[in-house]
């Protein structure tokens, strides 16, 4: 019968004990010259110094290591004493320190998580603090102006005041993005969802920045005709949040004179799969994992240019997970990149 791990140090020991014993005992009445004790006597004795050997041996093995690790746990801050209480101590040194190399190593890895935790946290406060920095000493720098005399020149006020009116925009535009985003992480924002018809959702959203498009001489187009409507379900606003958030981004970082084109197709477990293709600058691949975090850009200096809150994707992503969905982003630098979602298909017609 193969003996446990946990208990082989303490059988080997007490079977150490208990033939020493026996021998011991054997030798005292051979030199001593009295009767030798019968086989049964002696088993008996070896028998009760092997089980009192062995429990001594177990008992005392488990609590010298749990007092040993203990004062490890005591004395490093990280790690919580109540934890080991959790497990039994064994006094199988193998697995003792297979179960302590497991929890450094658990360990190690949140001490990981925190650091990229706060090396996040460092790095979206410096990001905000330059987003809403930017437009304020804009604003300030053109209410000086004026405080100092050049509102009276009419040409003058009427330039800066509309300068300095776009800078709250932007200013009232990233705190409206940044409370929208807060509530999306706290699950504290209600989705709506209904049935509606994305091809027209997709036209009305290229009409609203169609404008935007001719500025940079950039086509907006589906890739197919939908003659028939393509129903989804979900929070029609907040969908539409997504495709101009994604609309205005290939927009701004698309090649002039470029195309960006949207598809709508049917993929399997009843789901539809929207993708928005340009063939544009494209994303380096060590950005693309970046891409949808807060205030993150991959051309920092083309992006103060273009303006907006940096949020875009973020709220994107964050608004289709509230849906139980995702997005994806495949891109090749130079050749252009496609974002991808799904929504669930509905079954009205």
């Amino acid at each position: 019968m193969k003996i446990k791990k946990t208990y082989f140090f303490a059988l080997k020991s007490a079977g150490y004990v208990a033939s020493f014993s026996g021998i011991g005992l054997f030798l005292v009445y051979f030199f001593t010259e009295h009767t030798l004790p019968g086989f049964a006597y002696l088993s008996v004795v070896a028998g009760l110094v092997f089980f009192i050997t062995f429990f001594v041996v177990q008992f005392r093995l488990e609590k010298f290591i749990y007092q040993r690790i203990k004062k490890i746990y005591d004395n490093i801050s990280l790690l919580d004493a109540g934890d080991l209480n959790k497990t039994h101590i064994s006094a199988d040194i193998t697995s003792l320190s297979r179960d302590v190399e497991k929890f450094a190593s658990d360990k190690q890895a949140q001490i990981q998580d925190l650091k990229m935790r706060e090396n996040y946290r460092r790095e979206f406060l410096g990001n905000i603090s330059h987003e809403l920095k930017t437009p304020l000493f804009t604003v300030q720098g053109y209410l000086l102006t004026l405080s100092d005399g050049a509102i009276e020149d009419k040409t003058i006020r009427t330039k800066y005041i509309s300068r300095a009116s776009k800078g709250v925009e932007r200013l009232i535009a990233i705190v409206k993005d940044l409370d929208l985003i807060s509530k999306l992480e706290a699950h504290d924002l209600n989705i709506n969802k209904t049935s509606f018809d994305m091809v027209k959702l997709v036209q009305d959203v290229f009409d609203l920045l169609e404008f935007k498009a001719k500025k940079r001489n950039i086509s907006l187009f589906f890739k197919t005709p939908y003659p028939y409507p393509v129903r989804v379900v979900g929070d029609e606003e907040r969908i539409e949040q997504v495709l101009i958030n994604l609309l205005v981004n290939s927009i701004k970082y698309g090649k002039i004179g470029g195309d960006t084109m949207v598809s709508i197709e049917e993929s399997g477990n009843r789901k539809i799969t929207i993708r928005i293709a340009d063939n544009g600058e494209g994303i380096k691949k060590e950005h693309q994992a970046r891409i949808f975090e807060r205030f993150y850009r991959v051309d920092k200096s083309r992006s103060r240019e273009e303006g907006g809150s940096g949020l875009g994707l973020a709220i994107a992503k964050h608004i289709l997970e509230a849906h139980g969905e995702s997005i994806v982003v495949k891109s090749t630098y130079k050749k252009g990149a496609e974002f991808s979602f799904t929504l669930e298909k509905s079954t009205i017609t």
